[in-house]
């Protein structure tokens, strides 16, 4: 409220003499509204009402590409890394991917798709397209060092989901190597379980670390910068067994005492011990930003409690339904953990991401270069032509505004047009170089810094 009073010593005279009746209304709407602002400050996430109409402009850069529009862009050539074509060995993908190396030492040249010598020929093809969004769209270039700088100052990211989730820890391992040291050491020990929590450190040899503002309490060597933990399901089995009994307590499972799941080996971990991890405070973490992704183990094989025979594709559309179900509850917990936390610390928001979930492309080792659309598969395997459902639920969940600080990323569509862009092993994972995972690397660090700023919450 900029000059409604001047304080100095000439008195003041409104240049529009204003009736003692209207100043007094003027100060009752003043008043009602400080007890609303101050009521608003205080009431749980999903109490509170929106007063985006009544926002003012904070100065803020505001938002310039959503989500939808980045992904609505198009896959265009560029130069290629190297212009060597001679790939002879699988460490040669350093080189053909155009990286300096990768922190990370957990199963290397799959991630790089490199440990097939019969797919050896996509190199350096795989790595000469990038991803152009439409003009409309202003999203920095990527770069390193500024993504570095910003994980240190401005706070980490905590991914969790699952193996593809990992593929993303991967990219960015080797994205910001050398600067990054990875931990465990899966060398030194391969024996580490999968749901074992990944780190990348800030490298005390880096010469960037002279040139960084470290918060208080940061320790370059037990801060982490990134963290990945396993999480397929993002709620526990047994959490997911009472939720499905509390709602559908009449359902012939229910009645049977059957279990909702088979035995498939899946890693799970309660909301609340990974929102403890993302909301610890330094030097044992320094997050920002938690970026989840979940939708590839939501099948009837694994929910084999809601398999169907006599429905379509063995009752996939249960399995949706119940994971509609599943992420409105967790969307509850978890915002409920955050306004907790955020109430312990007042100057600081901590904001969580959903990254839509993609499928595998079936024949995908067929192709050498992106498609200009997407095709569901042929044979429908696994949950993949469904995948799209799974993520209109998550988003339908997300679009509440009783969950501010989670938001849904709509940003799967440059991997649905790189059937050439998996890992050798097989059609779901995604390799590292390829411009996939690094690409959601460039827009998660553009929302984080450009789109939610400008938000007002």
């Amino acid at each position: 409220m900029v000059a409604l009073f001047k304080n100095d010593s000439v008195p003041y005279r409104p240049l529009v003499a204003v009736p003692r009746s209207l100043s007094a209304k003027l100060l009752s709407v003043l008043a009602v509204l400080s007890v609303l602002y101050v009521a608003h400050s205080f009431l749980p996430s999903h109490l509170k009402p929106s007063f985006s109409s009544l926002s003012f402009s904070s100065g803020r850069v505001r938002g310039t590409c959503t989500p939808r529009d980045w992904a609505s862009g198009q896959w265009v050539p560029s130069a290629p890394p190297t212009n060597r074509t001679d790939f002879n060995h699988s460490s040669d993908a350093y080189e053909f991917l155009g990286l300096q190396g990768c922190a990370s030492s957990r199963e290397v040249f799959w991630h790089l798709g490199a440990d097939n010598d019969r797919l050896w020929d996509r190199f350096p093809a795989v790595a000469s397209w990038r991803w152009q969004p439409p003009s409309t769209c202003e999203v920095r270039d990527l770069s390193p060092e500024l993504l570095l700088r910003d994980l240190v100052e401005h706070g980490g990211w905590l991914l969790v989901g699952d193996s593809v989730t990992e593929n993303h820890f991967f990219s960015l391992s080797c994205l910001l190597a050398p600067h990054v040291r990875a931990t465990p050491d899966y060398i030194a020990n391969p024996y580490f379980d999968r749901g074992w929590p990944q780190h990348l450190y800030l490298d005390p040899s880096s010469p960037l670390v002279s040139k960084l503002s470290f918060p208080p309490g940061f320790d370059i060597e037990t801060t982490p910068l990134v963290t990945f933990r396993r999480v397929d399901l993002l709620l526990e089995p047994a959490a997911l067994e009472a939720l499905y009994r509390s709602l559908h307590p009449d359902s012939p499972l229910v009645a049977e005492n059957a279990s909702l799941f088979s035995d498939e080996a899946v890693w799970n971990l309660a909301p609340s011990e990974y929102v403890k991890l993302f909301t610890a405070p330094t030097p044992r973490a320094n997050y920002a930003t938690m970026i989840v992704s979940t939708g590839g183990h939501w099948t009837t094989t694994l929910f084999a409690g809601l398999k169907d025979p006599e429905l379509p594709k063995d009752g996939i559309l249960n399995v949706i339904e119940f994971f509609g179900e599943a992420m409105e509850a967790w969307a509850r917990q978890v915002q409920a953990l955050l306004d907790a936390a955020d109430n312990e610390e007042r100057n600081r928001r901590r904001q969580v991401l959903a990254r839509a979930y993609l499928p595998g492309h079936e024949d995908c080792h067929d192709y050498r270069e992106p498609t200009k659309d997407y095709k569901p598969g042929q044979w429908g395997w696994y949950n993949w032509n469904q995948i799209g459902d799974f993520n209109r639920e998550f988003e339908a969940v997300l679009e509440s505004h009783k969950y501010p600080d989670i938001h849904f990323l709509p940003i799967d569509r440059p991997a649905l047009l790189r059937p050439d862009a998996h890992a050798a092993g097989d059609c779901l994972h995604i390799m590292t170089g390829a411009g996939v995972l690094e690409g959601w690397t460039q827009y998660i660090w553009h929302y984080v810094t450009v789109e939610l700023p400008g938000r007002v919450r």
